[in-house]
């Protein structure tokens, strides 16, 4: 082998890892991301379980052997192939990888989760375009090209539309029922079934597809056929020979669906799911794990099938550039250190960069819950086997799918529960992606001229362009800050159970208050109740700027990040107001007279009532958010809003009382039956706020 030739090799196997390691990068969102926005997974564990799943899902699952074109968008004659042929088709491959993984970088800096598969078609397509102008020969096959364009409207619709129907089953059969949790535990394993069917035999045919090549060319079984669906004129007859849904698959599917939900049953027979863990209880709690083994299944199978995607172009130049004849073959045996390359270089990509994209479809562009996550990863992974199906044979992308899904999922909640802003910049990256890919392809393609030395040159360069746009960009996490949640479990507080704890420290400040009133009133030193008023209203203050930060980044408010802060706000108003009635307690003494200090007594223990029911409410607000949303939750957390409204008007008429007696009585000493009127004026400003605070959570109910 020429030295010239070596180096080009070299540099074809680092373009190789640097698209292995944007599919990684970028892809990786599709399998995470709802786990991380549902907060089933933290970051770290996601990236983690992403990067085991989608490196054996690469390494022991995908094919030995690839199409040297792969996903049919050449129509090549490989009996007229010829060596210049070959070699340029093999130069136009490192073009189009090279393509490909630069749109994939701009797109991953950009959080925009777009398809690799779509990309190294576009690459594809401009080599596809260059050589039929240079060879004079028709490659491209326009028809392919077609399904690929009408999958950018297809598989998202499907994908969505299967989202929110699976969704809308869980709420109405679970969600909405008188008692969630009891529905829960007998439906949940009966909803489980088909999850794990689908889930069953989109594993045979997507993710164990090349072991079942494998195993059929080895001899281990008779025909790879009775497992996998025929390429060609098959039937819906699941005995036939010539099946598109084997009955052993079936069978496996049926076996796998069944053990599943045995398994689920048993558990929720055993554990107690009205016990809050990892921030979650009830049908929240069940469905966690369902969410995080269908994105564990994602990752497999991505790993499985979009590992070609790298180095099976990688594999037709190998095939080209290492051989005596450099003559291109319809199909070319991948060497095991290419795919160890190639499953590295992807793991690699979901632990340094693939925070980026799982943040976009996890937290901008709607409210995930597990419930929510779950349906949409189930409705993208039956949307992709469907599509996958010989008999439609459509390239959707995984990708493009999910982010349909959770646009489904999140239009369950209503239009305005999506953020089509970042959505529609998500579908214009889609959009570009073959063009821009082609583009870059041809480019490169004709700065080479098809010469040896030339793309020697031209890909470090490429490479230095890149790393030096990489090394621009603001606000870098690499692999030890990507996992820097490893000191805690992330589950420990979620907004709203913060927003409860805040409340309890406004309670508290409250309490404080009472006190300092019922002391002063009996004629006592009420400094010490004054000063723990005040230290229980810095708590509060405390807590309110730690949730300020915490809801910058979490998605579980279920609210704009305006409204939550808004309802924040108007909570934090109780306990200042509560404290400044026990500052005005110092500053004079109260009107001396037994009756106005009574009726100063019973105010501030309705304004305490008041809060008490808030706190009630807030707690109910909480439970809410982390039970599923369920209709009984909503119920009680709307009784407990108009308890409150009614315990305001109740304290409303004791401070009507309470100021006019001060008025008829006050006439002896008109500046202390100034200060009594003012500190029942306080009073009922703490317990308006309390009314003004809870009528906020109304923008939650439905």
């Amino acid at each position: 082998m020429e030295s010239i030739t070596f180096v080009l090799i070299i540099l074809s196997l680092v373009v190789c890892a640097y698209m292995a390691w944007n599919i990684g990068a970028n892809d990786v969102a599709n399998a995470m991301g709802t786990s991380v926005g549902s907060r089933a997974l933290t970051l770290k564990q996601a990236v983690i379980i992403a990067a085991i799943f989608e490196f054996c899902g690469a390494f022991f699952a995908g094919d030995a052997v690839t199409d040297t074109v792969r996903k049919g968008i050449l129509s090549v004659d490989f009996d007229t192939v010829d060596a210049a042929f070959s070699k340029d088709l093999a130069f136009g491959f490192i073009a189009a990888m090279m393509a490909a993984a630069t749109w994939l970088t701009i797109a991953t800096r950009m959080g925009l989760p777009v398809s690799t598969t779509h990309s190294i078609i576009g690459g594809i397509i401009g080599v596809g375009l260059i050589l039929e102008v240079k060879h004079d020969m028709t490659l491209i096959d326009w028809g392919v090209v077609q399904k690929v364009v009408l999958s950018w409207i297809a598989s998202p619709l499907m994908g969505g539309l299967l989202a929110f129907f699976s969704y809308m089953l869980i709420k109405k059969t679970i969600l909405d029922a008188d008692n969630p949790i009891d529905r829960s535990r007998w439906l949940a394993p009966i909803l489980a079934f088909p999850t794990f069917f689908v889930l069953g035999l989109a594993l045979q045919f997507k993710a164990l597809k090349g072991f079942y090549s494998r195993a059929a060319n080895n001899g281990w079984i008779d025909n790879k056929y009775d497992w996998l669906p025929v390429k060609e004129n098959g039937v819906f007859n699941p005995f036939a020979e010539n099946a598109w849904f084997p009955i052993n698959s079936l069978i496996v599917a049926t076996a796998v669906g069944v053990f599943a939900s045995l398994i689920l049953y048993l558990i929720l027979r055993r554990i107690d799911i009205t016990d809050e863990k990892r921030g979650f209880r009830g049908v929240e709690r069940i469905f966690v794990w369902l969410q995080i083994i269908t994105a564990a299944y994602v990752a497999f199978a991505h790993g499985a099938n979009d590992r070609s995607n790298a180095i099976g172009p990688m594999a037709a130049v190998w095939q080209v550039l290492s051989s005596d004849g450099g003559q291109l073959l319809e199909e070319a045996p991948i060497p095991l250190w290419l795919i160890l390359l190639g499953s590295a270089g992807i793991a690699i990509g979901v632990m340094t960069w693939g925070w980026r994209v799982m943040e976009t479809i996890g937290k901008k562009i709607t409210d995930i819950t597990p419930t929510r996550g779950f349906a949409a990863e189930f409705g993208a992974a039956t949307t992709i086997l469907i599509f996958s199906m010989p008999f439609l044979a459509v390239p959707v992308s995984t990708t493009h799918t999910l982010v349909g899904a959770v646009v489904g999922v999140g239009l369950a909640g209503g239009a305005k529960a999506v953020d089509f802003r970042v959505f529609g910049k998500i579908a214009a990256s889609w959009v570009a992606s073959v063009p821009v890919a082609a583009f870059g392809a041809i480019v490169l393609f004709v700065a080479s001229g098809g010469n040896d030395l030339n793309m020697i040159v031209i890909l470090p360069l490429s490479f230095l362009a890149v790393a030096y746009a990489i090394w621009k960009s603001d606000g870098e996490v690499h692999v030890e800050e990507a996992l820097s949640d490893v000191g805690g479990d992330g589950f420990a507080v979620t907004p709203f159970e913060l927003f409860h704890t805040h409340a309890q420290a406004v309670e508290e400040t409250v309490e404080n208050m009472l006190e300092a009133v019922n002391i002063s009133c009996d004629g006592g030193d009420a400094s010490a109740a004054i000063q723990a008023t005040i230290d229980a209203e810095l708590k509060a203050d405390n807590i309110k700027s730690e949730l300020r930060i915490i809801i910058k980044n979490d998605m579980r408010i279920i609210v704009s990040g305006d409204d939550f802060l808004h309802m924040l706000t108007r909570q934090d108003r109780i306990a200042d107001y509560a404290q400044n009635v026990a500052e005005q307690l110092g500053f004079r003494r109260l009107m001396d007279d037994d009756e106005a200090k009574e009726n100063l007594k019973r105010m501030a223990t309705a304004v305490a009532d008041t809060v008490a029911s808030y706190e009630n409410a807030v707690e109910a607000l909480r439970d809410f958010t982390i039970s599923g949303r369920t209709k009984s939750a909503e119920l009680m957390l709307a009784e407990l809003i108009k308890e409150v409204n009614i315990k305001e008007h109740e304290a409303d008429l004791v401070e009507a009382i309470g100021a006019g007696y001060v008025f008829t009585h006050g006439e002896d000493n008109p500046l202390a039956a100034m200060h009594m009127y003012r500190v029942l004026q306080r009073l009922d400003d703490v317990a308006n706020a309390c009314e003004k605070a809870a009528n906020a959570f109304l923008t939650i109910l439905n």
